[in-house]
């Protein structure tokens, strides 16, 4: 099974605020953005490869409306929070969080959790309480999983390195799995590998041998989970990924990364058919 995931991250945001939405009408976006998408993706076999698509929650709503009749896209959330509601406990004290029981509720079924943007965060938030263990962000990440499994998503789960931590990323990442993993169904889980020394401007891509060798550790320190490349899966190197026996997939987010950059439908239906070669 190939997975095919879209992060869709702030993309929402018009171009007059800084952002690079030149889709849609914000209220009208997450429809945009599924309608642009899932009748074209239909041609692929729901057995060989499957589409997620995850987005701000506000949009969430609108996007899941517009599935249409045997559409392939499975919407999802940007993670979920490391606590929920129970029957006859908590029932609904989260304000300004977003529980997996509600993302399931709009109608999801799948969510990401660990993506580099989280972590900084999070790590961010622990230096202000000063905080320095290195598994407490792995841990909370972990309490995230476990709500979203009991409450029916999948997970994409993102791990990676940065370039201080390069040197010992066998360190890093079999931290960032066995303690975002433990207790976890790992047959609902897909890694996605993230070198994060290696994304944004200026940076030198990962090459295909390093991709090689880390996929082959995290199947090997997993049991053989899935593994997609959480780089950027991009029409420049989509060959390239594809021909990776042990990546079984990846991750888009933008798609024009020159001129009027952003996410544009058509242009991602190209990176898949590049990828899958079809």
């Amino acid at each position: 099974m190939k997975h095919i995931y879209l992060n869709l991250k702030r993309f929402d945001t018009p171009v007059e605020y800084g952002g690079v939405n030149r889709l849609a009408p914000v209220k009208d976006w997450g429809a945009a953005v599924v309608r642009g998408t899932q009748d074209a993706l239909k041609k692929y076999d729901p057995a060989k490869v499957e589409f997620v698509q995850y987005l701000p929650e506000a949009h969430l709503l609108n996007a899941v409306a517009a599935l249409n009749s045997g559409s392939p896209v499975q919407i999802g959330s940007q993670s979920v929070y490391r606590a929920d509601t129970a029957v006859g406990g908590n029932f609904g004290a989260f304000t300004t969080n977003r529980t997996a029981n509600i993302v399931k509720a709009m109608g999801c079924n799948s969510t990401l959790i660990g993506h580099c943007e989280e972590r900084s965060d999070k790590k961010g938030i622990l230096a202000e309480a000063g905080v320095t263990d290195t598994a407490a962000v792995n841990r909370l990440l972990n309490q995230e999983i476990l709500c979203a499994q009991k409450a029916g998503l999948t997970v994409l789960y993102c791990i990676g390195e940065t370039s201080e931590e390069q040197e010992r990323w066998q360190e890093v990442l079999g931290e960032q799995l066995d303690v975002g993993l433990a207790g976890a169904d790992k047959s609902k889980i897909v890694i996605a590998y993230e070198p994060v020394w290696s994304i944004g401007p200026g940076k030198t891509p990962a090459d295909k041998s390093y991709i090689e060798k880390i996929a082959r550790f995290v199947k090997a320190r997993t049991g053989g989970m899935d593994v997609v490349y959480g780089g950027g899966l991009k029409a420049d190197n989509a060959a390239m990924l594809a021909s990776i026996e042990e990546i079984d997939g990846g991750l888009i987010a933008l798609t024009r990364f020159a001129g009027e950059i952003g996410f544009y439908p058509e242009e991602y239906l190209e990176i898949i058919r590049l990828y899958l070669g079809e």
